[in-house]
């Protein structure tokens, strides 16, 4: 899985980063094929926008925008929200009434 960390007019240190990191490791619990996941930082007027954007194999992205005072606490309610959303996105998968269309077997005659 690719990271890729941008930041417009906010400056990041070695901590967020790590946190950065550490927020999307925890999303590996949920067995997808995260194949990319791009997290944009921004400063607003408001506060800092914190975007996450996941790219997920056979599945549409997850895309999560949260916005805060602070850069930790925008970080940490992303990661809330995207954990729900992956969360909601593997019950789908692994439900007993929905196949996906690339584990149907075919069948010779």
């Amino acid at each position: 899985m690719n990271l890729q960390i941008h930041a417009k007019d906010v400056t990041l240190n070695d901590r967020t980063k790590t946190h950065i990191e550490s927020a999307v490791e925890s999303l590996k619990k949920y067995k997808l094929d995260v194949t990319t996941t791009n997290v944009n930082i921004a400063k607003q007027k408001q506060g800092i926008c914190v975007e996450f954007d996941c790219h997920i194999a056979h599945a549409q992205p997850v895309v999560i925008s949260q916005e805060d005072n602070s850069l930790e606490t925008a970080i940490d309610l992303a990661l809330e929200r995207a954990s729900k959303a992956f969360r909601r996105l593997h019950d789908k998968v692994v439900s007993k009434g929905s196949e996906s269309i690339r584990d149907l077997e075919i069948l010779e005659d």
